[in-house]
């Protein structure tokens, strides 16, 4: 048996924002007391495990399946203290399918949400499944229980206190520790990092701050450089969009290039971000109402980010570059104007119809520079970009667009089994003519609807029609009001972990 101490190296993304876990891995043994944390397979009588645990209390199980109507449903709970000889039983359901990856990260969350107040001594987990296929092991399930321990307290004064945290206990024997210690806990860093940018307040997060958070937390990792496009820069390369947005804050843009190159001579993916570090709306002032939230505007460059992080610490064969295009959307006598045209670095000229669709135009530019510098064999952007995509599509998904019919699949089944859902949404000459403008080339907004479509258009426009791209719009995903199995309350880093599973099964040598 090996203890985790909590993954610090690999978990220390910013102060307080991760409480230190400790995990450990041992061989498969129902434990005689203490805490136990039992799956159940759904059916009208207990079995497996379940079913050897309730011999062992005399029945206790089963009662209180009873009384709770608990049949062992997908995340469904019964929680049980004092039952001897045991100090406290959580069950929880599996549902009646094949359990996959997804379920056993579930099982996982739902562990650590039912654990969240608890201190001291140890939680162990039992997984003997038998109904499980390969990918459903006991790394899984640490790994749910690692992002469902998500907190972002660094700015309170009662912070969780990690020695107050139990040892979480895996008993296995699927040999799956190896893969959490070496993969899984990356994977969850890069969804922290993502998570802890929107999270933090815009006075703390802001262009040159995002810059130096992430050279921070890439510093010494291997076959990574690092490059800071900064608002000369911006402006000698003609990046005239993304120049633009930025130039009405105190706090200049900037076009931070992570470039992880360990996959020998293939074309590199590119992943662009929106990294809107506050949006005000600009000129075309948001309504106050809600308005905090717009420290998340970030989100698209959190995440290609924390994808690009996670493939680097866990030394993935693989060539993947993150632009994260930033800047704060102010007004001020220096900022853009609706009415107001703006030369991309494409050459392509903006009428700025709503200072408020601003992600749209940084995108604009980093597009256009991966597809010159890279020559990307795939370019994926990820944004919150829209409110239609939330309209349309709720917080169960995020949207997808693109003209690439094999890439939409392949993010879609890389979605379904990285546990984060996508859908398709239409993207076709009618969104690209809606968006024609009768002064400048393009405009920016004021092209009606469907909105979320005529915003993947307008980025679709720097985009060569043969260069294979994608474009997520995670705004209907990126902060949720509830908590999900996997995700606490709060920002989300929706598409990290789709994304790395894009890069896993398609990309890496």
């Amino acid at each position: 048996m090996k203890t985790i101490a909590a993954l610090l190296a690999c978990l220390t993304l910013a102060p307080s924002a991760y409480a230190e876990q400790q995990f450990d891995f041992a061989s498969f043994d129902i434990p005689p007391d203490g805490r136990i944390v039992v799956p159940v397979v759904e059916g009208e009588t207990l079995s497996g495990i379940a079913a050897t645990i309730d011999q062992r209390t005399n029945g206790a199980l089963t009662v209180a399946a009873a009384e709770a109507s608990f049949l062992g449903e997908a995340n469904a709970t019964v929680t049980l203290l004092g039952v001897a000889p045991y100090s406290r039983i959580d069950l929880i359901g599996l549902g009646a399918e094949t359990v996959s990856r997804a379920t056993a990260e579930d099982f996982g969350g739902t562990a650590a949400s039912l654990l969240a107040e608890t201190e001291g001594g140890n939680v162990q987990i039992l997984w003997d499944v038998d109904n499980a296929d390969q990918e459903a092991t006991a790394a899984r399930v640490a790994f749910g229980y690692l992002l469902r321990s998500y907190r972002f307290d660094k700015y309170q004064a009662d912070k969780i206190d990690p020695d107050t945290l139990p040892v979480v206990r895996l008993l296995s024997d699927d040999n799956s520790q190896p893969s959490f210690e070496s993969d899984l806990v990356h994977l969850a860093a890069g969804v922290y990092f993502a998570r802890n940018m929107p999270s933090e307040p815009a006075n703390h997060i802001y262009p040159q701050a995002f810059v130096d958070r992430a050279e921070e937390l890439f510093e010494g990792l291997d076959n990574v450089k690092i490059k800071v496009l900064d608002e000369e820069d911006l402006q000698r390369l003609g990046m005239g969009a993304h120049w633009g947005v930025g130039k009405g804050s105190s706090r200049p843009p900037r076009l931070l290039i992570i470039e992880y190159m360990a996959g020998g001579n293939s074309s590199p993916v590119v992943l662009a971000g929106k990294g809107i570090t506050f949006d005000t709306g600009g000129i075309s002032l948001k309504d106050n109402d809600g308005m905090w939230a717009m420290k998340g505007d970030l989100g698209g460059a959190g995440v290609v980010t924390g994808t690009v992080l996670a493939a680097a610490r866990r030394g993935a064969a693989v060539n993947v570059v993150a632009l994260a295009a930033l800047a704060e959307n102010m007004p001020s006598g220096t900022a853009i104007r609706p009415g107001d045209v703006l030369t991309s670095m494409s050459g392509i000229t903006i009428e700025i119809m709503s200072t408020d669709a601003e992600g749209r135009l940084v995108l604009s530019d980093a597009v256009h520079y991966a597809q010159v510098t890279y020559e990307p064999s795939v370019l994926i952007d990820v944004a919150t970009l829209t409110g239609s995509a939330g309209r349309a599509l709720g917080d169960d998904y995020a949207a997808v667009f693109g003209r690439h019919d094999e890439l939409i699949e392949q993010l879609t089944e890389a979605s379904n089994a990285a546990n984060e859902a996508i859908w398709r949404l239409p993207l076709d000459d009618t969104h690209f003519k809606q968006i024609e403008s009768e002064v400048a080339d393009i405009k920016n907004s004021d092209a009606g609807n469907p909105g979320a479509s005529a915003g993947a258009a307008f980025i679709g426009s720097f985009v060569d029609e043969d260069q294979v791209w994608a474009h997520f719009d995670i705004a209907g995903v990126d902060l949720l009001e509830e908590d999900r199995p996997t995700i606490p309350k709060g920002y989300s880093g929706w598409s990290v972990r789709t994304l790395d599973e894009y890069l896993r099964r398609h990309h890496e040598q």
